[in-house]
């Protein structure tokens, strides 16, 4: 009996110690995030989305977080980490007027924010948690916004959302030109099939302090001239 509940403590120790390095190995493991910014007027204006205003009213004509995302250098990511720490509002409290105007969700139907915050998290803020904790993985992208400042980039240079086309090339110069880094662009279609500026990716250090050159694109490309809706 002794000898039996022995081999069973044995093994209940070391399957905790496999589950807390699985988990540890996961967060830590990755090797740079991609910070990833989206144009409501983009994410509007395509048949792929439904698009709904959040409950707090029509976010501003910005570039708008979509998420910061750990990544491998052979392309492919971790996600859904840790399921035994999921999103908790109340240690975001300080963060949330800021986070409803810099991270809005356009997603039907309409909400206030939370659950696709909830989801980044949990999904991806999950595997940098060794590293940030849930209050510093949302300041981090709240930050990283603040500094690359996508719009005032391409405003700068006379790329404004008109509705009017730009080239590939003159956007990812504008805003290599303010960050110092070369971004990769995301585009989606319109409507009518019409190429558009959607999102834009940088990359970022696994400390999620500092803008890197990307160690790899994610996948997929877009025309050498795209339209820049309105929103």
């Amino acid at each position: 009996m002794e000898k039996e509940m022995k081999f069973k403590c044995i093994a209940l120790i070391n399957f905790l110690v496999l589950q807390c390095l699985a988990i540890l190995g996961v967060s830590k493991g990755f090797d740079f995030f991609y910070f990833v910014e989206q144009w409501p007027g983009s994410y509007c204006d395509s048949d792929k989305f439904s698009c709904c205003y959040p409950t707090t009213g029509k976010p501003a004509a910005d570039f708008s977080i979509h998420g910061l995302w750990p990544n491998y250098r052979n392309g492919s990511y971790p996600q859904n980490c840790d399921p035994n720490n999921p999103f908790n509002e109340s240690e975001i409290a300080d963060l949330i007027s800021s986070m409803r105007r810099n991270w809005p969700s356009l997603a039907c139907p309409s909400s206030s924010g939370e659950s696709f915050w909830s989801h980044e998290w949990e999904k991806h803020g999950t595997c940098s948690e060794s590293l940030l904790d849930q209050h510093s993985y949302f300041q981090t992208a709240l930050t990283l916004r603040q500094q690359t400042n996508i719009l005032q980039s391409l405003k700068s240079v006379g790329i404004i959302p008109d509705g009017g086309s730009y080239s590939l090339a003159n956007i990812k110069d504008a805003i290599k030109n303010r960050t110092g880094y070369t971004p990769w662009i995301e585009c989606n279609e319109d409507s009518s099939g019409n190429s558009q500026l959607y999102q834009v990716y940088l990359c970022v250090d696994s400390s999620g302090s500092n803008l890197i050159e990307c160690p790899v694109f994610s996948k997929g490309k877009c025309v050498s001239e795209m339209e820049f809706p309105t929103f």
